[in-house]
């Protein structure tokens, strides 16, 4: 274990990160940001109410997770079906306040080290949300220490499909279709997350147990964490009670446990880890 505290972690985080082992950290969280409507109606609020609340659970995570190593961030904001089951009004607060989102916190972004990136089909959102979405980007380009990935107009559905269009796509490109390999690994090279490793650890807030049409493809192999606590109510402190429990579970990409695998004899290669391990090792 390691005595060293990452500076700016309060008193409970602190007890919880002593504990933690922190070679073994999972190198890409993705949260599943749920509860926002309940928190407010339990406290007879608007929805909208518990989205701004929701606001300071994203900035009190984001820091946390920069702080104690964290590589990669991904936080599911806003999913496509959101435009189709929620009340117009509420999804242009919902707009407002991603753009006002970005413009205040890119100096604490900035001062963290924390590079921005987006998934999602963001063509399809609006055209003054998609140039404070870039400038922001643009902002944070040069950071180097965790990338937080937002998750906007996202669905894991529509991700297969435009990586399978863009697989045939580039088939066309370089001399026909006789010509498109489609694998693993020519399938992960074309989803928007290509630039990040798989997520070791899913948190899904809320107490909900689905998965709600996010990272089905990236999320094989994740270990998922389900907390009871709304979104709005979400902070480091939460954060690190997931990584404590991803800690104590043995990950196995298919294979038998400790406890059950078969003794190697001398001379034969142990059984490698399933490719993704691989992949993330190599990233």
């Amino acid at each position: 274990m390691q005595s060293t505290v990452p500076p700016g972690l309060d008193r409970k985080e602190t007890e919880l990160y002593l504990k933690l082992d922190p070679k073994r950290l999972p190198r890409h969280i993705a949260i599943i940001m749920d509860g926002n409507g309940r928190w407010a109606r339990r406290r007879h609020l608007p929805r909208v109410a518990g989205h701004r609340s929701g606001v300071a659970a994203v900035r009190s995570t984001v820091e946390t997770a920069a702080r104690i190593g964290i590589q990669a961030l991904t936080l599911y904001a806003f999913s496509e079906e959101n435009w189709k089951k929620r009340p117009k009004s509420e999804v242009d607060f919902l707009m407002g306040l991603l753009s006002r989102y970005l413009k205040q916190e890119v100096p604490t972004l900035n001062k963290n080290n924390i590079r921005l990136e987006y998934i999602g089909r963001q063509h399809e959102l609006p055209a003054a949300v998609r140039e404070r979405m870039a400038w922001a980007r643009q902002a944070t380009e040069k950071n180097s220490s965790m990338v937080l990935t937002l998750a906007l107009n996202y669905s894991a559905r529509s991700e297969l499909v435009d990586a399978f269009q863009s697989l045939v796509h580039a088939a066309a490109r370089n001399g026909g279709l006789e010509h498109l390999q489609v694998d693993e690994d020519s399938i992960s090279q074309h989803l928007y997350t290509r630039h990040l490793p798989d997520p070791d650890l899913v948190i899904r807030t809320s107490g909900e147990m689905r998965l709600s049409n996010f990272l089905l493809w990236q999320l094989a192999y994740a270990e998922i964490y389900v907390t009871p606590t709304l979104w709005p109510d979400f902070r480091g402190v939460h954060l690190l009670e997931g990584v404590a429990e991803y800690q104590k579970r043995e990950r196995r990409y298919g294979g038998l446990s400790q406890d059950h695998a078969p003794t190697q004899s001398h001379g034969v290669e142990p059984s490698r880890s399933h490719p993704h391990a691989a992949k993330t090792a190599r990233n």
